[in-house]
């Protein structure tokens, strides 16, 4: 795989100061085009040491316009960052569309050298790239153009260069006992890269071996490469959405459609659905609740400071109709937990800032640390619920959300994070005492929106949407928990009451078989 880098492939100074100027020009303009378009890129570099790297992420902010580029580069993860799930820092990283992101030592790193050094076998590293490659479709299916570059050296050509390198007063700095110990496992380190490159070189998040001795050749190599995948993809996008734009361009593709068109095909009811099944009849007295609610609370208490020891973080996600409860439902369980330790996140539209990345990004962003509570008040499923409903979402974009959704769960559960997902449920009937109520009793009055009687215009149309999310995402490590919420006070105890559960039985599964530690999780 690796012979045709390792070749002595140079370019002469003469020709390297004759394609530079016109080659620079070339990338900083389609960097200004770049910044009109609705996509971000990411640049990956990764090879033996030695084989420039780093000098060629420098090289390229000097080149291009470092005020649109954001360079990340990764050290072992910090104590913050091995309590999360592995992707977590890189989510937090992306670049928003317009920008170019720069990264070094990123999410092949870590497990490429455990590997290396015989840490993993090579099924855990299999799953692990297996794990990679869908994390990259998910960015690259949103429309993320990505380019992998694996800067290469022969074994002579790594002595060589780190012996230069140790020799320069001003560079010595930069050679360690770990480059050395590389070098002399050349082989197996070239045996696992060419493996990982077999695994993971994808058609739309390619790798390209750079020969990297001369460093006259890689550069122009790798931004040729950038400026070529840059103006490729502009182009197409531009050709695409002349004459209307890029939502326009979408409609008119049949893509998406204006929010009637969309609500319409939605909108014939459906006879049976787990929605209809429920018995909406469920009803709580006073007196029972006045009876239940304290040891509810005391039992939550108790199971939440037991997972605190243990280092069992919880994710709850309240989804469900307008009036049918969610915020009084999260207050009671909020006021339950130790504020310290829980955060409630309230969403709304996205702001300018989230809506230029992937619509995951600002939640992976509030996963939160070892021990702690992070309650959404509505979620990721606003992809397959109002965005689709709404005609905010093409087609293409909500049908794949639901693998994206369930591979993101599955991410925090594997990782350990107890997940619960409540569904809180009215009938119409319920929703519209409510909105009544709302309108009548001034405190309540700023509850109620013009928003609110549209959405209930559409209930056919959402009643298909939770259909569909719940027959697909409902899943073992992540179940969804339809809440009877005609009755406030049955909800809010359904809700303490799964809440409960689920932390009683990650306490089990963690006494059964130990849980495996953040540190080695998080890499």
């Amino acid at each position: 795989m690796f012979e045709s880098a390792e070749l002595g492939r140079k370019v002469t100074k003469k020709a390297f100061d004759q394609a530079v100027p016109a080659l620079r020009v070339e990338l900083v303009d389609l960097q200004q085009r770049l910044r009109r378009a609705d996509f971000p890129v990411l640049v990956l570099f990764a090879g033996v040491n030695g084989a420039g790297k780093s000098e060629t992420i420098n090289l390229l902010n000097q080149w291009m316009d470092p005020r649109w580029i954001l360079n990340s580069a990764y050290q072992p993860p910090s104590e913050e960052e091995m309590e999360r799930p592995r992707f977590w820092r890189y989510w937090r990283d992306l670049p928003a569309n317009g920008q170019v992101g720069l990264l070094l030592s990123a999410w092949y790193s870590r497990p490429f050298m455990e590997t290396v050094y015989g840490n993993r076998s090579w099924d855990e590293y299999d799953r692990l790239l297996a794990e990679i490659v869908a994390f990259e479709r998910v960015l690259a299916d949103d429309g993320a153009v990505i380019l992998k570059f694996w800067m290469h050296l022969s074994r002579a050509q790594q002595k060589q260069r780190l012996r230069s390198l140790e020799r320069d007063e001003l560079q010595s700095w930069r050679i360690t006992e770990t480059d050395w110990r590389q070098w002399k496992g050349y082989d197996r380190y070239v045996e696992v890269a060419e493996h990982t490159i077999r695994a993971t070189s994808t058609a739309r998040a390619p790798w390209m071996i750079v020969e990297g001795m001369d460093p006259r050749y890689r550069s122009l190599t790798v931004a040729t490469a950038i400026r070529d995948a840059l103006r490729n993809r502009l182009d197409r996008v531009e050709r695409r959405t002349t004459g209307g734009g890029h939502l326009a361009a979408r409609t008119a593709a049949g893509n998406i459609g204006s929010e009637d068109a969309v609500a319409a095909s939605l909108a014939e009811p459906l006879r049976h659905t787990v929605l209809t099944e429920l018995d909406m009849s469920l009803t709580v007295s006073a007196g029972a609740y006045r009876r239940e609610l304290p040891e509810l609370e005391a039992r939550v208490i108790r199971l939440f400071r037991e997972a605190k020891q243990q280092r069992i973080s919880m994710v709850c996600v309240f989804e469900g109709w307008d009036a049918a409860g969610k915020g009084g439902a999260v207050r009671r369980l909020a006021a339950v937990l130790d504020a310290r330790d829980c955060r409630v996140i309230p969403i709304g539209e996205p702001t300018d800032e989230e809506a230029a990345h992937h619509y995951l990004w600002r939640f992976w962003r509030q996963i939160g640390r070892a021990g702690r509570v992070t309650i959404f008040d509505r979620s990721w499923y606003g992809r397959v619920l109002v965005e689709r409903v709404e005609g905010l979402a093409a087609e293409p974009e909500w049908r794949r959300a639901y693998t994206e959704i369930n591979e993101f769960e599955r991410e925090l559960t594997d990782f350990g994070i107890v997940l619960v997902k409540f569904w809180l449920h009215i009938t119409s009937d319920e929703q519209l005492k409510r909105f009544t109520q709302r309108q009548e009793i001034a405190y309540k009055r700023w509850k109620l929106t013009d928003q609110d009687w549209r959405n209930r215009d559409k209930w056919p149309a959402y009643e298909a949407a939770v259909q569909d999310m719940v027959e697909r995402t409902s899943t073992l490590g992540a179940p969804w928990t339809l809440v009877e919420a005609n009755c406030k006070r049955h909800a809010r105890l359904k809700v303490l009451r799964t809440v409960a559960d689920a932390l009683k039985d990650a306490l089990a599964r963690s006494a059964a078989k130990g849980r495996e530690k953040p540190s080695r999780r998080g890499r």
